[in-house]
């Protein structure tokens, strides 16, 4: 396991598990919580699931990744726009697991380009690409000019 030197810590705490409420320790962030219908629960209105916190924070830092890797090769990926899909499921071996789809958009960068920088991020720089490798499928595509 790699070590890391940690420059910052987020700390949340969740109650009530998939049914109840999440919240950052410094307030940035506060939420209700639902399992889905789809899972089988209330999917009341207005609320989060743990995936789409995860995707919104995936998309995110994914993106700061690009953003760092382009400007490495003197390329502007700042405006590329990262989507996070996160799919929960049951897997082959019990329990359950997850599934990502990146996907990346920046029409001004040329196609082959954005490719190399978003793989760049991925194998490199992302610490959610880090993480989930080797234990979560995902799947990057590219959407280029």
């Amino acid at each position: 396991m790699d070590q890391i030197n940690p420059l910052f810590t987020a700390t949340a705490t969740a109650t009530g598990g998939r049914n109840g409420h999440t919240a950052a320790e410094d307030g940035s962030v506060a939420t209700d919580l639902s399992v889905p219908k789809a899972m089988g629960g209330p999917g009341k209105p207005g609320t989060s699931t743990p995936e789409h916190l995860f995707a919104a924070g995936y998309a995110a830092c994914f993106g700061g990744a690009l953003d760092f890797v382009g400007k490495q090769h003197k390329k502007n990926a700042a405006g590329a726009k990262v989507t996070a899909a996160v799919s929960i499921g049951p897997r082959e071996k019990g329990g359950f697991g997850l599934a990502v789809v990146l996907t990346v958009e920046d029409p001004s960068l040329p196609q082959a380009e954005l490719e190399a920088l978003a793989m760049e991020a991925h194998e490199k720089i992302c610490p959610y690409s880090h993480a989930t490798r080797g234990n979560v499928d995902v799947k990057v595509e590219v959407k280029g000019g």
